[in-house]
């Protein structure tokens, strides 16, 4: 981590600590400032709060702007650990997260979790686990002296999965839990949250690139969305816990609760892909980004579409802030991880 600028940064770093701010802020907003979320609710469409989805735009654009789509072409000479992320990703993981969810705040915390909040929280789990990583896997990667370009492959193809596996996996995972889910509000909220950002980022990219090249846009324009995406999702937290409140004033074990199947996935989805790329012999520099892709969250989607599907104010919302919460340590531990096992893969 010698090199911060390349390394996690200040915010990033200490994202955890932001987030529990965020928490504390939002709840006494909605206790002492009720006129703050009474009016945010106004702005209401279709379940999309128009202040939390430009938040979100803010969000998800500057890690859009970063997919080189020309580089998915060199992924063809080394399928395997693309193999080994996709499989993982999107034939694992959304099922892992839906059976140990549902084990836990179904069966294990029944007592202490009424049924209608249970089902909201296994939803918000379930939209994590249908949307691995896209952004902060560029720092873990680097973290762990990841290849920077087969990273930005492994992501970008999720990108593109993104957009035809993730509504039909989430439906019928919900549809399973009993929850009846408009698909074309789905539908709606993958097109608004990927693919006008998605494009937005392509076009954006392609036109810097052309006019004033690739080293000003990666070392001078790229850099004026230092911290934006943070501070999106920051804002956005304390709107969406204005309207918590009650619910965590209330039931305050929840949170630790709803963190305990997501802490255990995490840990599980790495092991995995990890140790996949193991006995396949994959260099570090591969195995160590795919193992982090998968057991980290583009918690912004799932945030998103736990919005627009559910409203601000449900479990299912909250339940996909526990995973950001709880993402930055528990990736942090993982990375400790993957330097010390370093050893188990060939040299490269």
């Amino acid at each position: 981590m010698e090199n911060k600028n390349n390394g996690i940064g200040f915010f990033e770093k200490y994202l955890t600590i932001w987030v529990a701010l965020c928490i504390v802020v939002g709840i006494l907003i909605g206790q002492f400032m009720p006129i703050v979320p009474k009016t945010l609710n106004k702005f209401e469409y279709y379940n999309v709060s128009i202040p939390v989805a430009i938040l979100i735009w803010l969000m998800i654009y500057p890690m859009m702007l970063k997919i080189d789509f020309s580089s998915i072409v060199n992924a063809t000479k080394k399928p395997k650990g693309l193999i080994v992320t996709c499989v993982t990703n999107w034939l694992i993981k959304p099922f892992t997260m839906y059976l140990i969810a549902a084990f836990f705040l179904k069966i294990v915390f029944k007592t202490l979790i009424p049924v209608n909040l249970a089902t909201e929280y296994l939803s918000g789990a379930v939209l994590l686990g249908a949307a691995p990583c896209t952004a902060m896997v560029f720092v873990w990667s680097y973290l762990t002296k990841g290849d920077p370009a087969y990273t930005l492959v492994q992501v970008a193809v999720n990108d593109l999965i993104i957009l035809f596996a993730f509504t039909p996996i989430v439906a019928f995972l919900l549809g399973v839990s009993d929850v009846t889910v408009p698909y074309g509000t789905l539908v709606l909220s993958t097109v608004l949250f990927v693919v006008i950002p998605l494009t937005a980022g392509y076009l954006t990219r392609s036109r810097i690139i052309k006019n004033k090249g690739l080293d000003y846009f990666n070392n001078v324009f790229l850099k004026k969305f230092d911290n934006i995406t943070i501070m999106g999702l920051l804002l956005t937290l304390v709107i969406i816990f204005s309207f918590q409140g009650e619910i965590i004033i209330n039931n305050p074990l929840h949170i630790l609760l709803i963190a305990v199947p997501l802490t255990i996935q995490t840990f599980l989805i790495f092991g995995i892909a990890y140790t996949w790329a193991k006995l396949w012999k994959l260099p570090h520099s591969i195995a160590a980004p795919a193992g982090m892709i998968g057991a980290s969250n583009f918690f912004e989607l799932a945030v998103a579409v736990a919005i627009s599907l559910f409203g601000l104010k449900s479990g299912a919302a909250l339940a996909t802030v526990v995973g950001v919460l709880t993402e930055v340590p528990i990736m942090l531990t993982l990375v400790n991880i993957a330097n010390k096992t370093r050893h188990w893969f060939p040299k490269e």
